[in-house]
């Protein structure tokens, strides 16, 4: 699988992200949180969401954003072990603007995670 991050693994669709909240599991490795939940497409999709109430300019929501977007597009392979496809946004919860390497650690192990949770299932 190649690190792309291509139009059919944006999770977009309105219904599907109200379902993503509705019946859903979350869970936190600081500055992020994810809200999963298994999918019946054949490609995990993923979302980002960076609150404007922690960062008033759009400039600093959309860096933050992209650097999110890149952590998982370089480790999304991690995904490659787990038998399910899931439906997933990460939440950026931090007020202050961490560096790519943090925000890399920490998608690095929310998604070690999300195996782990899934491969014990």
């Amino acid at each position: 699988m190649s690190a792309t991050f291509g139009k059919d693994e944006k999770l977009k669709s309105r219904k599907a992200i109200e379902r993503l909240f509705t019946d859903s599991r979350s869970y936190s490795v600081y500055p992020l949180r994810i809200v999963y939940r298994v999918s019946e497409q054949e490609k995990n999709q993923f979302a980002v969401s960076v609150s404007k109430k922690r960062f008033k300019l759009a400039v600093d929501r959309n860096k933050m954003k992209r650097r999110i977007r890149e952590a998982y597009r370089l480790n999304k392979t991690l995904l490659d072990n787990s038998p399910l496809r899931y439906e997933m946004m990460v939440i950026y919860l931090s007020k202050d603007k961490n560096s790519f390497l943090e925000i890399e650690k920490a998608m690095q192990v929310i998604l070690k995670k999300l195996v782990s949770v899934s491969n014990a299932h």
